[in-house]
């Protein structure tokens, strides 16, 4: 009868490493462990698995503000709001909905933000200040990340344990436990 070796599997981030954008990290830790159960003897190898996943930026705010210096308070607030209708109207038509547009537009097309930029800044004069946009990831894309870097974590372990059981002269059977230990995120402000 051939004996089975049992897999234990930890999902840990690589302490101390700088956010690299590797989606499968080797470099494992393995622990052989043989634990008695009355009258069994049960072989485990125990592993540890990391991996990283980078993702750009899935999202941009831009922050778009209109200034106006007249003669009277009706010719400024006249200028100001023909100047906020052509901004709206203008991110409108590329296809950003009213729901994302406040003070702050966020758009999740990157080239459309440009495109509504350059129109803005080819149209309206210099009472208009079109800010640089704030780059940043949706609630949804970390999620997806984090579900990416857990999934890749386990792989990890389960092909290390894999080649640890075959160095042993053992074959692999079900994990015992895979455990997500550690989650870290890191941010690149390029």
């Amino acid at each position: 009868m051939e004996s089975q070796t049992r897999v234990f599997a930890a999902v840990l981030p690589a302490a101390g490493r700088e956010f690299a954008g590797h989606d499968n990290e080797q470099g494992l830790d393995v622990r052989a462990v043989n634990r008695h159960s009355p009258g069994n003897r049960l072989r485990e190898v125990q592993v540890t698995g990391t991996a990283e996943v980078c993702c750009p930026a899935d999202r941009a705010s831009l922050r778009v503000s209109v200034g106006s210096s007249k003669e009277s308070v009706n010719d400024v607030t006249n200028s100001v709001s023909r100047r906020l209708e052509y901004i709206l109207q203008a991110v409108r038509q590329h296809g950003v909905s009213d729901r994302d547009t406040s003070v702050v537009v966020t758009f999740s097309d990157f080239e459309n933000m440009e495109r509504v930029c350059r129109v803005l800044l080819e149209k309206l004069d210099k009472s208009v200040c079109v800010g640089t946009p704030h780059f940043y990831h949706s609630a949804e894309c970390l999620s997806q990340m984090r579900r990416r870097a857990c999934v890749s974590a386990v792989e990890n372990a389960q092909q290390k344990a894999s080649e640890v059981s075959q160095l042993l002269g053992q074959t692999l059977g079900s994990p015992l436990l895979v455990r997500e230990e550690e989650t870290r995120e890191w941010r690149n402000e390029d």
